[in-house]
């Protein structure tokens, strides 16, 4: 007589079983972990709009973030507006930090007035306007947030991105290129250009601050390409509102 562990409606049953055990499970531990998750997000977010605007650790040459600790502290002394921009409405919002980016640009494609968030922070007297963008590199999402005066030029950036390769597209996020950023110029003759990451760049130096570009990353054209593509779709929107700052 045949063992019953050895029929196939066994097996099959055993296998739903196992599928149902880990499921919950993997259920379970997702929503015990979530506070922490969003949380974490909360932190990071806070974390990247601090660095844009000046308000980090780093050294010479390294990216270096305030600590989680000392992040929502800083933010709440440093960030002194949260806005909402939707069409011509400008309404204050405590929590827009916490807008979905990725879900605006879904919902603006399906018609719908996007809200585009805008962080002003002081620092030393200095007023900054720092705006979230989201863009597509060679392999994956690309995203930072770009930070600005009155007149829309840079005075700090954080770039980060999902999957670009590893020494090429991925140095979007090391010094050397977010920190050529600064100083940079999106407008043009009182018209919004925005800024291109070009290849072959007669300043590499970046020494020029009114040309509109910066020197690319060698080996890394698309994501160079996407961060371009990134800073012209997403800080155009703004235009209007910094218009009524003049």
């Amino acid at each position: 007589m045949s063992n019953k562990t050895d029929s196939n409606l066994y097996t099959i049953l055993f296998a739903i079983a196992m599928v149902v055990v880990v499921g919950g499970l993997l259920a379970f531990t997702a929503s015990a972990l979530k506070p922490r998750i969003n949380n974490n997000e909360r932190l990071e977010k806070q974390q990247n709009i601090l660095y844009a605007m000046g308000v980090n650790a780093n050294d010479e040459s390294s990216a270096i973030f305030v600590s989680t600790d000392e992040a929502p502290e800083l933010f709440s002394k440093y960030i002194t507006k949260q806005l909402v921009i939707q069409g011509k409405n400008v309404t204050e919002d405590k929590e827009a930090y916490l807008i979905d980016v990725k879900k605006e640009q879904t919902s603006a494609k399906a018609g719908n007035a996007r809200r585009l968030p805008l962080f002003v922070g002081v620092k030393d007297g200095k007023t900054y306007y720092i705006a979230p963008i989201r863009g597509k590199g060679l392999w994956d999402a690309i995203w930072g947030y770009i930070a600005l005066d009155k007149n829309m030029v840079v005075q700090g950036a954080y770039f980060d991105h999902k999957g670009e390769t590893a020494g090429l597209g991925a140095n979007i996020k090391q010094r050397f290129f977010m920190d050529d950023f600064i100083g940079e110029d999106l407008m043009n003759n009182g018209e919004f250009k925005g800024i291109t990451v070009a290849k072959g760049n007669n300043d590499p130096k970046n020494i020029e601050k009114n040309d509109n570009e910066v020197d690319a990353i060698a080996g890394a054209t698309i994501t160079g390409d996407g961060v371009s593509a990134m800073l012209k779709s997403e800080l155009k929107q703004y235009v209007s509102y910094f218009k009524t700052l003049k």
